[in-house]
């Protein structure tokens, strides 16, 4: 038992928290599988099984440990600060990959206003796809993030780039999220 995992079992009021609960469950797939056109059934499994999930359980054991390291005043700012960085590098993880999953399984086709709002913002719904296209093979070695965005900051649309999970505009709310990292097709 390390001294993070001592403290938790001796702080439960802190690891108790909300915010350092590591309540966090995988969400479901929307669609089987298996009748999705493109990627197959083996590479979508592995991808939820591997990664989102993995990281939904690795953002828990953050999360406690985080719940650990406020219990433990001598913990030098150097490990509290790792240990931040991975819990948004987590975060970011799980909520790209809902938002990536969430987006697979319809028809493939954009419609009513979210296609009217494309093509508003980018003169015409061909010019958004081309750009956000773009913005994904732009990804150096293809991997990381190409995400639609809404900012509630210039109440405008944005394609982003994301090398990685913790990558996001300011007032940036993802929209649909392209996982262009390897294990997002590596399969197939």
């Amino acid at each position: 038992m390390t001294a993070l995992d001592e403290a938790t079992a001796q702080s439960p009021k802190t690891a108790t928290a909300p915010v350092f609960a590591g309540a966090h469950q995988p969400v479901p797939l929307k669609f089987d599988p298996a009748k999705l056109d493109g990627l197959s059934e083996r590479l979508i499994k592995s991808h939820w099984e591997n990664n989102y999930v993995g990281s939904v359980k690795t953002l828990n054991m953050i999360e406690t440990r985080l719940a650990a390291a406020m219990a433990d005043p001598d913990l030098p700012p150097v490990v509290y600060g790792g240990l931040k960085r991975e819990e948004l590098h987590r975060t970011g993880s799980v909520v790209l990959h809902e938002i990536y999953f969430d987006g697979l399984g319809g028809n493939g086709q954009a419609a009513g206003s979210i296609r009217d709002a494309l093509a508003k913002h980018w003169g015409s719904f061909d010019a958004w796809a081309t750009e956000f296209r773009r913005t994904g093979l732009s990804l150096a070695g293809g991997s990381g993030w190409c995400i639609l965005a809404w900012n509630t900051h210039s109440r405008s649309l944005h394609n982003h780039w994301a090398w990685d999970h913790m990558h996001g505009a300011a007032a940036g709310i993802p929209i649909l999220a392209l996982d262009m990292y390897e294990h997002g097709f590596h399969m197939d």
